[in-house]
C-alpha cells in the first residue's frame, strides 16, 4: 500500500511538473487556457485592464481562448513568474521591467533615474521603435513582450519626512531585485534591501525596512500608507509594466489566435491607460485623508545625486541606448 501511495503521489508531482501554461481544455473542446500570475491586488488598474484584456480575447475568438488571471503572487513572485514562462509551465505575467533585467540585460536602461523626460516621451520612446525592440530583445530568452502597461512614476514613502537625498542617509529602503534600483538608492545616500512585494507589508511594520518606493496606486492598493505616513514625489524613475508571455507558448498559438490576444492586449493598453490617471487622481486623495503628507520637493539634488548611474554606463549599450532616448522628441 505504501508503494502504491508513493506511486500515486508521485504521478501527482509530474502532472503538476509538465503542466503546460498554455492547454486544451479537453479532447472535444477547442478552448485554450492561459495562466497569467502577477503580484498585484485585484483593485489595482493594471490587474483590471488584464481582466479587461482576458474578456476581449474571449469575445474576439467566442470563447475559444480563456485567460485564467492568478493575482497577489498566488502562483510565484515576478520573478519566480518569469522562471516558470521560460519553462512553458506559465503562460503570461505582468511584471516591472526591474525584475526583467536578470533576464534581459538591456532592460537595465528603464532603471535610470529621470530617464523620461514627462509621461509624454515615455510613450513616444515605449510606442516607437526602441520600446518595439525591447520588447523583443528577451525572446531568445524565452520571453515575449506583449505591451506595457502605465506604472507611472515611483516615489520615496517613509517613516519620516524626506525633502532631499541628504535625508535618505541611513534609512533602510526596499527596492525591488534590481541592481538598477540598488545604484539608484545608493547614489542618494540610502540602504537598498531587496524584499519581494507581497512581504514588504510586514517588512515595513516591523522596522526590517524603513522605506520603499512606487507609484500611488500601488502605494494605495499595498496599505503601505497605514505604516509610511510621508511620501515624497520626487518621482526618479518611470519603469513601465509589461505583459509578457511565454515564447513557448506564443509559439503554440496558432496565427489567428495570435492575432486575437494582441489585438486583446493593444486594446487592454489603451483602458489601461485612461483607469491609471483616474486611479492615481482617486489613490492620491485617499492616502491624504488618511493621514500621509505629501512631499513636492525640488527634484534637482535627487537628479544631481545620481548622475554618477548615468555616467557609469557611458560608452556601453545601455549608455547608447540612454542617448537614442534622450533624442526622441
Amino acid at each position: 500500500m505504501k508503494n502504491k501511495a508513493k506511486l500515486l503521489w508521485l504521478c501527482v508531482c509530474l502532472a503538476v511538473i509538465i503542466l503546460p501554461g498554455c492547454k486544451k481544455e479537453s479532447s472535444t473542446s477547442p478552448q485554450t487556457i492561459l495562466k497569467l500570475a502577477h503580484s498585484l491586488d485585484i483593485t489595482h488598474p493594471v490587474h483590471k485592464a488584464m481582466v479587461y484584456m482576458g474578456e476581449r480575447a474571449a469575445e474576439k475568438s467566442g470563447g475559444r481562448i480563456k485567460v485564467e488571471i492568478f493575482p497577489n503572487e498566488q502562483l510565484g513572485n515576478e520573478k519566480e513568474s518569469i522562471e516558470a514562462l521560460q519553462l512553458g509551465y506559465l503562460a503570461m505575467t505582468k511584471t516591472s521591467t526591474a525584475p526583467m533585467e536578470g533576464f534581459v540585460p538591456r532592460m537595465k536602461v528603464f532603471g535610470i533615474p529621470y530617464l523620461f523626460r514627462s509621461t509624454e516621451h515615455a510613450w513616444n520612446v515605449l510606442n516607437g521603435p526602441i520600446g518595439k525592440e525591447l520588447l523583443i530583445a528577451g525572446e531568445n530568452k524565452g520571453l515575449r513582450g506583449l505591451c506595457y502597461y502605465d506604472a507611472g512614476s515611483r516615489s520615496f514613502y517613509t517613516k519620516k519626512e524626506v525633502h532631499t537625498p541628504a535625508d535618505l542617509k541611513g534609512l533602510k529602503v526596499r527596492v525591488q531585485n534590481s541592481i538598477m534600483s540598488m545604484k539608484m538608492v545608493e547614489a542618494m545616500g540610502g540602504s537598498p534591501t531587496p524584499i519581494a512585494w507581497g512581504e514588504l507589508y510586514t517588512s515595513l511594520d516591523q522596522g526590517v525596512v524603513d522605506a520603499a518606493e512606487n507609484n500611488p496606486p500601488s502605494f494605495r492598493t499595498s496599505r503601505h500608507y497605514e505604516v509610511c505616513k510621508f511620501y515624497t514625489l520626487d518621482q526618479h524613475t518611470m519603469p513601465p509594466d509589461m505583459l509578457v508571455i511565454s515564447t513557448r507558448v506564443w509559439e503554440k498559438l496558432s496565427p489567428e489566435f495570435k492575432q486575437i490576444l494582441q489585438e486583446a492586449v493593444d486594446e487592454s493598453v489603451e483602458y489601461q491607460r485612461k483607469i491609471w490617471a483616474e486611479a492615481v487622481e482617486k489613490d492620491m486623495k485617499t492616502v491624504q485623508e488618511a493621514g500621509v503628507k505629501v512631499i513636492y520637493p525640488d527634484k534637482k539634488p535627487f537628479q544631481d545625486a545620481v548622475k554618477s548611474v548615468w555616467d557609469e554606463f557611458e560608452g556601453t549599450e545601455i549608455g547608447e541606448l540612454i542617448q537614442r532616448i534622450q533624442e526622441v522628441k
